[in-house]
């Protein structure tokens, strides 16, 4: 397999994609921190980005399916200090993915740029 960036393109923007829906779970559980039997949802993506041996797109919908959303079987109470802190570090990552995808894009500008 070839590496080129619109493979690191695909990955980072499904990187993105799911820091993102991370936001939205952890963003409910604060906002239902108060609601009886409300379940605490998370994403646990580390599992995800740790292994780059396969293809990210084809572990993401095979263990994810359509919604990466995972509730806590566990009726745990929802500790508003660990998701506020999950959420910045939730926060830093999305920031890293961005830079990540605007250096692809510097790339491949200067790649069409050399090329005229």
């Amino acid at each position: 397999m070839t590496y080129t960036s619109l493979d690191s393109m695909g990955k980072t923007n499904l990187m993105m994609d799911l820091v993102a829906q991370r936001q939205r779970a952890l963003g409910s559980n604060v906002a239902n921190v108060d609601t009886p039997g409300y379940v605490r949802r998370d994403i646990d993506f580390s599992m995800y980005l740790g292994s780059m041996n396969s293809p990210l797109e084809t572990k993401l919908s095979t263990e994810l399916g359509p919604s990466g959303v995972l509730e806590d079987r566990q009726k745990e109470e929802i500790d508003i200090a660990k998701e506020l802190t999950e959420m910045q570090k939730n926060s830093i990552l999305y920031t890293m993915a961005t830079r990540r995808m605007s250096n692809i894009i510097t790339e491949m500008k200067t790649v069409i740029n050399v090329g005229k």
